[in-house]
């Protein structure tokens, strides 16, 4: 048999070569990431802590859409047969003011050795077909008319899917017709893409175009995670491939890095083949794919993410006031004032996950350990080590979006959005959409259980299982529509 986790990096691996053919910039993108990597590992002998270069190397996420319901259900079967789960749910139609009628999971490992092992990821976005603030019932009724005639995942595909979750693997014959499928199934189509169509669609959106006006999938981008993305950034745009206008998500400071930072080439003018009114195929361009990067920092608790939500919405505001700053200036001036330096007040204060270790080296001088984390951190009963962020951002996706559309679409503000949120989705799925926030603090709360067992830290154990469900309170109710 091939383990899951075989066959999960032997897609990323495949993938990303056929990627490399259909789209040349992304294979200089990972030339830059590779130099960018094997330089900062060298001169930074911590640059290991958020995960070795061995995975940093490997690691991936992928970018797809889907137009139906029934089109996310099979492409969760797939990403099932890989160990991949929906993870989180994110609404880009209110995150962007350009008109992007998707909402979105992202189908990961949860587990956190099947992470070491390979964390792939695909950020996956369907199309709100419903939503009237983009699609009138005509357009609505024509549009899901068009998408129920294609079929993205042939049933070979699913059949072997199905059966390689079942089973936690594939017998090897079978595993290689199921990655030979799963690889074509995300390449770019060769078939003509209606002219008339696509062009009716991308007047109001597109990313709508782009789902609802061809007959495949494909791959929007294919993402490696880079250790420094502003040395990044400046190499690309030496080697004169045209980058986005900035760095999405937490500027760069001299404080811990958290969350997500994620930039990208400009989409770039593909050849494509088309079908007009009168029959004829002709030969033309379409931009709608690019090459992201990314930088992973260390995942925020809930608080954790509320501090952040509140620093952006400062940097708004006096951005606001102050045309002439640039975002990173004025979001580096408002995180040095409004966010910890240091590791170690993110654990003490609950703002970040982490994993905890008794502390070897610590003396023994007959006192009891404390029994809060501020304590046994501060004077060296546990040591601790950065939970990676696994996740997303729908600000950063939407930021990307809206960087490498050709136009910003149109949307009625005076309509209602359709309501979609983890509940909803988790029903179109049939597979429960797993809470981020929920995974770290679980892996958290293990370690530090085992950790205060191995100090027999039994006062500090009682007093800190009450404190562990803190960092995983019921999520506020939101806004329907709303961004989470």
């Amino acid at each position: 048999m091939i383990p899951t986790w075989r066959l999960r990096a032997a897609f990323a691996r495949r993938l990303s070569a056929v990627y490399g053919t259909e789209v040349p910039a992304y294979t200089t993108l990972l030339d830059v990431t590779g130099e960018v990597n094997d330089e900062v590992a060298r001169r930074n002998p911590d640059a290991g802590r958020l995960g070795g270069l061995d995975r940093v190397t490997a690691e991936r996420h992928g970018a797809i859409r889907v137009g139906t319901p029934r089109e996310l259900r099979q492409a969760a079967q797939v990403f099932a047969a890989l160990g991949m789960r929906p993870v989180g749910f994110y609404d880009l139609r209110d995150a962007t003011t350009s008109a992007v009628p998707v909402v979105s999971t992202a189908f990961r490992p949860v587990d956190p050795d099947e992470l070491a092992r390979n964390p792939f990821r695909v950020f996956t976005s369907l199309l709100t077909t419903a939503d009237r603030r983009f699609f009138d019932a005509g357009l609505q009724a024509r549009l899901e008319a068009f998408l129920a005639r294609r079929t993205l995942f042939p049933p070979e595909l699913l059949t072997l899917a199905a059966r390689a979750e079942r089973e936690h693997g594939l017998a090897p014959e079978e595993a290689e017709r199921f990655l030979a499928l799963a690889v074509d199934a995300f390449a770019l189509s060769p078939e003509p893409v209606d002219r008339a169509w696509y062009a009716e669609l991308a007047r109001i959106s597109a990313v709508a175009a782009d789902i609802g006006g061809v007959t495949r999938t494909h791959l929007n981008h294919l993402t490696p995670r880079v250790l420094d993305i502003d040395a990044l950034y400046r190499r690309m745009a030496d080697r004169g491939v045209t980058m986005i206008d900035e760095i999405q998500g937490p500027p760069r400071w001299d404080g811990p890095d958290v969350l997500l930072r994620q930039t990208s080439f400009r989409a770039l003018d593909e050849p494509r083949r088309f079908r007009e009114p009168d029959g004829s195929v002709t030969t033309g361009t379409l931009r709608v794919r690019f090459g992201e990067v990314e930088a992973r920092g260390i995942a925020l608790s809930r608080a954790g993410r509320a501090r952040y939500d509140a620093l952006c919405a400062e940097t708004d505001r006096r951005l606001a006031e102050d045309g002439r700053a640039t975002r990173q200036d004025v979001a580096r001036e408002v995180w040095e004032a409004g966010f910890p330096r240091e590791e170690r007040l993110l654990a003490a204060g609950e703002l970040a996950f982490f994993t905890f270790h008794p502390a070897a080296a610590r003396p023994r001088d007959g006192r009891r350990p404390p029994a809060d984390l501020a304590g046994l951190l501060d004077d060296g009963w546990l040591t601790s080590h950065p939970i990676v962020y696994e996740d997303f951002l729908p600000r950063s996706a939407a930021g990307i979006f809206r960087s490498n559309l050709a136009g910003q679409g149109t949307r009625d503000a005076a309509r209602t959005g359709t309501p979609y949120d983890e509940h909803r989705l988790s029903a179109i799925l049939e597979r429960p959409v797993h809470d981020p926030f929920e995974i770290y603090a679980a892996q958290q709360d293990a370690a530090l259980r085992h950790a205060l067992e191995a100090l027999g830290a039994d006062d500090a154990r009682r007093a800190l299982a009450s404190r562990a469900t803190a960092l995983r309170p019921s999520p506020p109710p939101r806004t329907e529509g709303a961004a989470p």
